[in-house]
C-alpha cells in the first residue's frame, strides 16, 4: 500500500480511551489530557460496560463517550477507532498518565516520517516500589518487545501508549479480531498494521502506567495466556517466518 503524509494545517487528533470500572484513574488520565501543550480535537472513551461511574466522569472531563456492552479490551477499542473522526488516532488506557507534551511529540513525529503509517512509546511505572519502578519498566518492556519483534518481524505497538493515522486503521479494521475478550489488542493490532504500514518509535516522555497487573503472579500468568490466545489464530499466517 502507497503510505501517505496527512499531516498539514489543521490536522486532527482523536485520542481513544477503553475504560472498564476504573473511574478514579481516569479523571487522572482526562486531567492530564487537558493540560496538553496541544490538546486534543476529541477524546473518546469507550465505556465497556462498567458499573461505577467512569461514563459520568467521562463527560465531565469533556470526554465524547460511547457504549460498547461486548466484553473486552479488542471489542472496546476497536470501537472507539471506528468513530475517531481525526486524522492521527492516538490510545492510551484508563490508568496512563501522559506528559503535557504527549500530543506535541506524536504531532510532530508523524510529520517528521511522512512514510510511517503507526507510532508506539514507552512507559514507566507510577506506583508501586519505587526502587523497583524503573527495573521493572524496563525489564517488562524490553522484554515485550524483543519477543514480539522476533514473532511478528516488526515493532510492536504497546497498547498504553501509541497512535495510527486514520486511513491506516481504515484499511485494517475488518481484518482485526474484535471478539475474544482474551486477546491483547494491541499485538493483533501489530500484526494487522504491520502486514501493510511501517511501525515507528516516539521519542516522547515515557507514558506514566499503572504497575497493577504485574502485582500478582495470577495477573502475569493471565497475560501470557491472551498472548498465546492471540498467538494461536492468528500466528501460523502472520508469523514472518
Amino acid at each position: 500500500m502507497t503510505e501517505k503524509n496527512p499531516l498539514e494545517a489543521g490536522t486532527e487528533v482523536s485520542v481513544v480511551i477503553p475504560v472498564k470500572d476504573d473511574s478514579a484513574a481516569l479523571a487522572v488520565c482526562l486531567a492530564a489530557l487537558r493540560a496538553q501543550s496541544r490538546p486534543a480535537d476529541e477524546i473518546i472513551v469507550v465505556d465497556n460496560a462498567s458499573t461505577d461511574n467512569s461514563a459520568a466522569i467521562a463527560a465531565a472531563g469533556g470526554a465524547k463517550v460511547l457504549d460498547c456492552p461486548e466484553p473486552g479490551i479488542p471489542a472496546a477499542s476497536s470501537r472507539g477507532y471506528d468513530a475517531a473522526a481525526g486524522d492521527l488516532i492516538l490510545r492510551l488506557d484508563a490508568d496512563c498518565t501522559p506528559a503535557p507534551s504527549w500530543i506535541d511529540h506524536v504531532v510532530t513525529a508523524f510529520h517528521e516520517q511522512p512514510r510511517i503509517s503507526a507510532l508506539t512509546g514507552s512507559g514507566r511505572f507510577t506506583d508501586g516500589p519505587v526502587l523497583l519502578r524503573t527495573p521493572l519498566a524496563l525489564t517488562y518492556l524490553c522484554a515485550y518487545t524483543v519477543v514480539s519483534t522476533a514473532a511478528l518481524g516488526h515493532r510492536p505497538l504497546f497498547g498504553s501508549n501509541f497512535a495510527m493515522r486514520r486511513e491506516a486503521w481504515q484499511a485494517i479494521r475488518a481484518t482485526v479480531h474484535r471478539a475474544d475478550p482474551e486477546l491483547h489488542d494491541d499485538l493483533d493490532l501489530s500484526f494487522h498494521i504491520g502486514e501493510h504500514y511501517r511501525v515507528g518509535h516516539m521519542r516522547s516522555p515515557a507514558m506514566g502506567i499503572s504497575m497493577r497487573p504485574f502485582r500478582s503472579v495470577g495477573s502475569f500468568r493471565h497475560r501470557i495466556r491472551r498472548v498465546f490466545a492471540l498467538l494461536l489464530p492468528t500466528g501460523p499466517v502472520t508469523f514472518p517466518h
